[in-house]
């Protein structure tokens, strides 16, 4: 069917209505709208960057990398991956940029994308079954559907520290990095915070910052990442069984290329256990929390084993031994996994430097930011340039930072304030003709990226297009359907380990939010089949009229 291209300038309230309009230009929605396109939908999708890539606009921090394997970080489209290769094993920010501006040319999507464009409120019209939509630069839109691709980490969180506009250097947030970069050469660095981009801006700043701090609050139980840069002859060979990595990529619990090993921890002697760690060290990446025996997140004592051959690897690289019992501590902050970890290069070599230093801010914590520094209890610290690397309001600040009106001019936000109940992480009930990708209470948290935005993404283009065939007008989904499901996905959640720690996949990063887990933990198969249920019964969960 041809592809229908509308320009966006015709659609404003008076001249022209979209079948879909997509907010958002990463991975799940630049799939959207060549899926949608592809299907004869006129769709648009608005960016808040300037250009394409989602997370990827916004995190050009120094050190910012997928904790993917490039081969599986991308769509599985052989007409897009038979001639592309990432140059680095794990791809930097601007090897990701370069991937996106490759699909551009090869799918022409940017022609119906509107960039430097915020989406602020979004209305739905009951008597027309349609959405208007209004943007930061005064453009008004109007659409049948909305499906929101903001992803997990589209609003960043700063935390309310006294001060904290106050001081007079540079102060960044990792998310909100500047586009030309920051140079950290010969300048004293506070770096607060140790999830992934902490992690990443201390590995780049420790070769030439004349000083680094860093404050943490929760040690990052970080994995080795075996970065390797690839060669022509490597590239190609990585390719050979990309078909069978994309398939398997669908069916693993997480969307990666790996799955849990089928057995217990303890099914096996102390000797093979001791082995098998060994050799996913030695891989590195992903293998040791998603390739791991089938019970280390679900029994504490199975997770111990993992915990301590971890510590026991990070004793060894960090020779101060106040330092490795701050990284490292006897007791787990945290049973291993239920945090997403971070993949390092040598941070933990660098921390080894005399000017890396550790904050424990539960010992020693944080008063208030002043113009030259940090306040602390134990006295001022000062510093040229605060780096943020606080994490963000993942799964829904993204959405609810956007004014959303529903039926009964129903705000989704105060919705959401209490509680949050979603059917799958896909649609909730008072808001018809609205769908989510990367939703609260989908797998995304827990997701290889482009694999979430393409088989969740299906799962969006299907139901769209049977709306449309079906010559229906408007879908809802249901409170009973989303209410089941939110028991279903705590459930699951209580199933695990992951209760056991104070982390975003249930919004416990965020004062003041309910604690909620945001993310489905029972695993990409047993998702989808929660669909197909869905799907043989009529869409049940669903009013179509």
């Amino acid at each position: 069917m041809a592809t229908i291209s509308i320009d966006p300038r015709e659609l404003d309230e008076t001249n022209g209505v979209l079948d879909v309009l997509v907010v958002g230009g990463g991975f799940a929605g630049l799939y959207q709208l060549d899926q949608l396109r592809s299907r004869g939908f006129s769709v648009k999708v608005v960016e808040a960057g300037d250009s394409l890539g989602g997370i990827w606009y916004w995190n050009c921090y120094p050190g910012a990398r997928t904790d993917s394997t490039g081969q599986i970080y991308q769509y599985s489209r052989e007409d897009l991956w038979k001639d592309w290769s990432y140059d680095e094993l794990y791809p930097s920010w601007s090897g990701v940029r370069d991937y996106f501006a490759y699909v551009d040319g090869k799918l022409d999507l940017s022609r119906d994308i509107i960039f430097s464009t915020r989406v602020t409120s979004a209305d739905f019209d009951g008597e027309r079954n349609q959405w208007t939509v209004r943007t930061d630069t005064g453009r008004t839109l109007r659409a049948r559907s909305v499906v929101i691709c903001t992803g997990f980490g589209a609003k960043p969180y700063i935390p309310n520290i006294k001060g904290l506009n106050s001081f007079a250097g540079e102060s960044h947030h990792t998310a909100l990095w500047p586009q030309e970069g920051l140079d950290m050469a010969g300048k004293r660095v506070g770096i607060i915070g140790t999830g992934s981009s902490g992690v990443q801006v201390t590995q780049e700043a420790a070769a030439d910052a004349e000083q680094i701090t860093i404050f943490q609050r929760t040690p990052n139980l970080a994995l080795p990442m075996r970065q390797q840069q690839l060669t022509g002859q490597l590239k190609e060979k990585l390719k050979e069984h990309l078909p069978e990595r994309f398939a398997q990529r669908r069916r693993s619990f997480a969307g990666f290329d790996m799955d849990f090993i089928q057995k217990s921890v303890f099914e096996v002697s102390d000797e093979e256990r001791a082995d098998t760690y060994e050799q996913m060290w030695a891989t590195g990446g992903f293998e040791l929390w998603l390739a791991n025996y089938q019970d280390i997140l679900l029994d504490e004592h199975a997770n111990r084993t993992m915990y301590d051959f971890w510590r026991n690897k990070v004793h060894q690289r960090v020779t101060d031994p106040v330092k490795a019992e701050k990284l490292a501590p006897k007791d787990p902050p945290h049973p291993f996994g239920t945090k997403r970890p971070s993949l390092e290069q040598n941070f933990y070599d660098v921390v080894n430097q005399e000017n890396v230093d550790i904050v424990d801010v539960n010992e020693d914590p944080i008063e208030r930011i002043s113009p030259t520094g940090v306040q602390t209890r134990s006295g001022l610290r000062e510093f040229d340039i605060l780096v943020f690397a606080t994490g963000f309001d993942a799964n829904r600040g993204g959405i609810t930072s956007i004014d959303i009106r529903g039926t009964n001019d129903q705000l989704l936000s105060h919705k959401w304030s209490e509680r949050l109940d979603t059917f799958m992480g896909l649609a909730t009930a008072g808001f018809p003709n609205l769908m989510f990708v990367y939703g609260p209470q989908s797998p995304a948290g827990f997701c290889n990226g482009p694999t979430c935005a393409e088989v969740q993404g299906e799962i969006v283009v299907d139901f769209l297009t049977h709306v449309r065939d079906g010559g229906y007008q408007r879908f809802e989904t249901s409170e009973d359907a989303e209410q089941s499901w939110t028991a279903h996905v705590e459930e699951v959640f209580h199933m695990s380990l992951f209760p056991r720690a104070k982390s975003w996949y249930h919004g416990a990063n965020i004062p003041g939010k309910p604690s909620q887990m945001l993310n489905y933990s029972g695993g990409l198969p047993s998702y989808f089949d929660h669909w197909e249920e869905n799907v043989a019964a009529g869409y049940k969960a669903f009013t179509l009229s």
